[in-house]
């Protein structure tokens, strides 16, 4: 008979042992991690699967960056476009009722606020987002405007508001000071008023004469440069009798001056006295109307001149006047030479809002980008940068009607007009942009939910049971190994009966 070796059969034990102790790692791994592998190997079947899910999540992650990147630029800026609006208010409210009371600089003490909320507001379009400077639009790396010392005193050979303003004033004003208009003495019965250039854009123009006084005739404007005339008939006006002459000023604004005739001597403000003849009355009446154009030069004209040279100012390019200022006939483009350039950013795009877009989602592109010479954004600065640049002297017997004219222009142009953009516009725009985020992000959660509860069924595991399996294969680790070693210490002496 023969006799098997006992530890021939101990090999395959001892495999059984090694088995159970890799299940044992690998069960040990898979409740430390929750997963069940690390690799996608491991996975099997379903490797390829987890590789498409892992892929999508991390699509979806890299979109909702983008979007947190996007909706926060976009917070910031919708804060910062109602700090503007709120300096804009302010300035507005303080037009209302200005009180002339000048220092020694020639301003106002709301002037000098308007210069503060001024600086505030050019503050706000330098401010860095995420990206970079927010009203620059797609130079993001340059700062959107300029200093508020520079655009208002200029910086070396740049002119600043202020020299345009006063370059401006000169040209509307025009040597003689009647707002480049001719008013000859009267001929006979005559009184006549022409403007002194041709497609000249200075000064007072001829809108329109009506009259009323008795026996007068009237005609024009017409004729290039265009003039105007009234003249007295056979005998005087009546007292009463009036004549009424409309000018269209620089700013798109009319102004009108009606004289009204008296037997008074002398006249009072805006009458003239009836003479013994009709042509001493129309001498009169052309001494009245030199002096009423001269106060409409030195008050409307005034303001509506501040006001044009604003525009032009902040105008793309900017306009100057063109030659000697008192004798100009034309405007023409600023250089970066010779002009400051208030706004410093990208002007190249033709849509604002398209300088910064974000890809939210596969199909979904918004846009969000803004700049600092919108148009509702440059009528504020320009508004009140026209009220902080402006100076007035106490020996100027116009300068109150002529703050007074600039406050009301000024308070009418910073409530943006029917069909022009204002900060609402702009922050309706931006706040379509963020309803878009928000809906994508939803959107995005849902699917990440979904994609990950997918994921944990492939990769994951249940650790409760995997807790069970463990403690199942330690029971039976620990039979194996006492198991196999009973068996390597058995040999044939076991068995013989001792001697």
């Amino acid at each position: 008979m023969s006799i098997s070796s006992v530890s021939g059969n101990i090999a395959p034990l001892l495999q059984s042992v090694l088995s159970i102790d890799n299940q044992l790692n690998t069960l040990q791994q898979q409740l430390g991690s929750g997963r069940k592998s690390d690799t996608y190997a491991g996975l099997g079947s379903q490797g390829g699967v987890a590789v498409a899910l892992n892929a999508q999540l991390a699509a979806l992650g890299s979109y909702d960056d983008t979007m947190t990147t996007a909706g926060t630029t976009i917070s910031l800026q919708q804060s910062i476009l109602q700090q503007i609006a709120s300096a804009a208010s302010t300035v507005q409210t303080s037009t209302l009722q200005p009180n002339f009371t000048i220092d020694g600089s020639g301003q106002t003490s709301a002037q000098q606020s308007a210069q503060a909320e001024l600086a505030q507001i050019l503050s706000l379009l330098n401010s860095r987002g995420g990206n970079g400077y927010m009203f620059s639009g797609s130079a993001t790396d340059q700062a959107s405007v300029d200093t508020t010392d520079h655009i208002l005193n200029g910086n070396g050979a740049q002119a600043g508001l202020k020299q345009v303003i006063a370059e401006r004033n000169l040209a509307d004003l025009g040597a003689n000071g009647l707002g480049r208009l001719v008013i000859p003495a009267a001929s006979g019965t005559t009184v006549s008023l022409s403007e002194d250039a041709a497609n000249s854009p200075f000064g007072l123009k001829l809108a329109s004469v009506t009259s009323s006084l008795t026996g007068a005739t009237v005609s024009g404007p017409s004729g290039s440069p265009a003039s105007m005339s009234v003249t007295l008939g056979a005998s005087n006006p009546n007292a009463g009798d009036s004549i009424t002459f409309t000018f269209a000023l620089p700013d798109g604004t009319t102004q009108s001056l009606q004289l009204q005739a008296t037997t008074a001597n002398p006249p009072g403000a805006n009458q003239f006295t009836i003479g013994t003849t009709p042509a001493a009355t129309a001498a009169n009446l052309q001494a009245a109307l030199t002096a009423g154009v001269s106060q409409i030069a030195g008050t409307s004209l005034s303001a509506a001149s501040a006001m044009a040279a604003a525009n032009d100012f902040f105008d793309d390019p900017p306009q100057r006047v063109s030659g000697s200022p008192a004798t100009a006939t034309a405007l023409v483009d600023g250089t970066a030479a010779d002009t400051g350039m208030w706004y410093t950013g990208d002007d190249s795009s033709a849509s604002a809002r398209a300088t910064a877009t974000a890809r939210i989602d596969p199909s979904t592109t918004v846009e969000y980008g803004t700049q600092a010479n919108e148009q509702a954004i440059r009528a504020i600065v320009q508004n009140i940068a026209v009220l902080a640049a402006t100076t007035y002297s106490t020996s100027d017997a116009n300068a109150e009607a002529s703050y007074s004219a600039l406050n009301q222009r000024v308070n009418a142009s910073l409530s943006a007009a029917n069909g022009t953009q204002s900060i609402n516009d702009i922050e309706a725009s931006l706040a379509n942009a963020q309803t878009a985020i928000k809906n994508a992000q939803a959107q995005h959660q849902q699917t990440s939910n979904v994609l990950t509860n997918l994921l944990q069924s492939i990769e994951g595991v249940d650790t409760t049971q995997v807790g069970a399996q463990l403690l199942s294969l330690q029971t039976s680790l620990s039979a194996s190994l006492s198991t196999t070693a009973r068996l390597a210490q058995i040999s044939l002496l076991n068995y013989l009966a001792p001697a």
